[in-house]
């Protein structure tokens, strides 16, 4: 890509429209100062002087999307509680439709919370329930996607599954089956649960461990003949269309079972890789939406996965600074 056609992208994804359906979480971070070990425990005592929450899951998703400059509607089922109204809130402050967002007496509101101290995480603390959407929560949401989907006509939907329940088989399908209907582009970013339910998809983006456990592969060398394979047995599954593989470090591997790629990692300063799949989906798709290409999407959202990874915590991307890197390593 040259200059000119690096700027024309980033500057259509403006006019891009797209949703993300699955499971949204609250990310909680406490920071403090570490003293003393506990009397009562061989445990450090975090004297806490700071609480932040930020939008996690599929919330996170959706915000990095919108970071880069597109419409986002974000649709999920999430708790009838303090933290799903702070979550609703926090999406609405970051310029989220929320019009898809259900509240239900069924289920709580997944928390993350991260103790640290002097930047390195002491401790983790999830509230969470994992079960699957009861009968009568889940019709009603399969509806309101599909009403906002036939009235709006997205460009892409993004299902960002979690193994919390929101995304289940009916819900995969039903919703899957009428963006083919209506030609929206849908990306999945798999878990092992419903690893082989997202049939018909375009682009499906597991990264290596999960496909080693999806298809229960040895993969023991990345190289193309092994990602070859891998790619037909999923396609043989699924019958989607594209498979776009995050190799870690060793970057990303891409086919529509034609061309095949594998775009090399760029050197970074490795702070921390929370949340770079997310940010690596949300590019991937708003590229792929806008050129049709796979070289290009797998190269953009590599460089974009690397830049959130120089950063401490679940931060999403920043659009220009992602331009930049691009106009500098791709023209």
């Amino acid at each position: 890509m040259n200059k000119q056609q690096i700027k024309e992208l980033f500057a259509q994804m403006n006019d891009l429209h797209v949703v993300v359906v699955g499971d949204v979480m609250l990310d909680n971070y406490w920071w403090g100062d570490v003293e003393r070990i506990s009397p009562e425990a061989p445990v450090p005592v975090v004297n806490i002087k700071k609480k932040e929450s930020r939008l996690g899951g599929a919330a996170n998703v959706a915000l990095n999307c919108k970071s880069l400059g597109a419409h986002v509607s974000i649709a999920s089922v999430l708790g009838k509680d303090s933290d799903g109204n702070l979550l609703i809130d926090l999406c609405k402050k970051a310029g989220l439709d929320t019009a898809m967002l259900m509240q239900s007496d069924e289920r709580q509101t997944t928390t993350k919370t991260r103790v640290l101290s002097r930047n390195q995480q002491m401790m983790r603390l999830d509230d969470e329930q994992t079960k699957e959407l009861h009968t009568k929560e889940e019709h009603p949401f399969i509806d309101l996607v599909l009403r906002m989907l036939q009235r709006e006509k997205p460009q892409v939907l993004i299902f960002e599954d979690y193994n919390k329940g929101v995304l289940k088989e009916n819900v995969i399908a039903r919703i899957t089956a009428h963006c083919k209907e209506l030609g929206i582009i849908t990306m999945v970013d798999p878990k092992k649960h419903n690893f082989l339910a997202y049939k018909d998809v375009t682009i499906f983006k597991p990264n290596l461990k999960e496909v080693r456990e999806g298809l229960n592969l040895a993969l023991d060398t990345v190289s193309l003949t092994e990602l070859r394979e891998a790619h037909q047995q999923l396609n043989e599954a699924l019958g989607h269309q594209i498979t776009f593989i995050t190799l870690s470090e060793q970057g990303v591997f891409t086919t529509d079972g034609n061309q095949e790629i594998i775009s090399p990692s760029h050197i970074r300063n490795i702070a921390d890789v929370s949340g770079a799949g997310d940010t690596v989906i949300a590019t991937a798709a708003l590229v792929f939406a806008l050129s049709k290409d796979i070289k290009i999407m797998a190269e953009i959202a590599n460089i974009a996965g690397g830049l959130v990874c120089e950063k401490v915590g679940v931060l999403p991307i920043d659009k220009q600074e992602l331009e930049t890197e691009c106009l500098a390593i791709l023209s």
